[in-house]
């Protein structure tokens, strides 16, 4: 029927026109961000789904540059007590020879004076050895065995509330500060054999405390190591899952794009078209 006031054919073609802009809008948006949800009205239950999932990845991003600094910090104290082992190796032997009685006294004090100064080293690696502008082995005051190691740590090593790592080297710490302090002495291997004999067990027991407190470190460190592997590997696989939520599919959006932009087109010039048909109707009364 042809009419005047109803256009029915230019009300199709516009609803037409409409529909089309509005899919290739979105096609263009998806292929412009990348994103196949851009708002919640894209996809209501995959934007939820893909939001917890991005927050648990930036989580433990922050989780992984937690353990390196972890890891470091102990690395640091480590390396120290690596540096105190290799002192104490020295004073064992000056010991052992000092023991020995084919030395006269001025052989014995040359030892003695290079015991010393090893045992002020000692004193200034435990006093000074320092991650950031925190004291490791000894705190600001200088008491001994109150540093940041001696004190109970948590770690957070991972996005949730339980994955956390607690370490507390107290006991360790205090069993080396404590064997350190018995290598003093202004005479401890220059007095005579036995003295010296006496020393020697001394040294070879904070070798034992050194050897006890590096080996907790070295486990706390590997554990750190197999934490942070598995993080990246829980977080590789994460994004995998939120990029199959949330990415736009290239090739499907671009057929797409092509498919509703040639439909705009077409709606355009049946519009033009049904548009024309009042000058037919005008054209039947002349």
């Amino acid at each position: 029927m042809l009419s005047i006031f109803t256009n029915s054919a230019a009300m199709s073609s516009t609803n037409s026109m409409n529909r089309a802009t509005g899919a290739l809008n979105v096609a263009m948006e998806r292929l412009g961000t990348g994103k196949r949800i851009n708002s919640a009205a894209d996809d209501a239950a995959g934007l939820q789904i893909a939001t917890r999932l991005q927050g648990q990845t930036n989580g433990m991003g922050v989780a992984m540059n937690n353990i390196n600094k972890a890891t470091a910090m102990l690395q640091t104290a480590e390396g120290a007590f690596d540096e105190v082992n290799n002192i104490l190796f020295r004073m064992k032997d000056l010991a052992t020879q000092a023991a020995d009685d084919t030395n006269n006294k001025d052989d014995r004090e040359a030892l003695q004076g290079e015991f010393a100064e090893l045992n002020k080293e000692l004193n200034n690696i435990m006093s000074n050895t320092s991650y950031g502008s925190e004291k490791l082995l000894r705190d600001a005051s200088g008491v001994s065995g109150n540093g940041k190691i001696g004190n109970a740590m948590q770690f957070q090593i991972g996005a949730s509330s339980s994955e956390t790592l607690k370490v507390n080297l107290g006991k360790e710490l205090g069993a080396v500060v404590t064997a350190l302090q018995g290598l003093s002495g202004a005479s401890a291997i220059s007095t005579s054999a036995s003295g010296a004999n006496a020393m020697l067990e001394k040294v070879s027991g904070a070798l034992d405390s050194v050897g006890t407190i590096r080996s907790a470190l070295g486990a706390n460190i590997n554990r750190l190591g197999h934490t942070a592997a598995n993080l990246a590997n829980m977080r590789d696989n994460t994004q995998l899952n939120l990029g199959a939520i949330q990415d736009a599919d290239f090739a499907a959006e671009a057929s797409q794009m092509s498919r509703q932009n040639m439909l705009t087109q077409s709606s355009q010039a049946m519009l033009k078209q049904a548009n024309q048909m009042g000058s037919m109707v005008l054209g039947m009364l002349g």
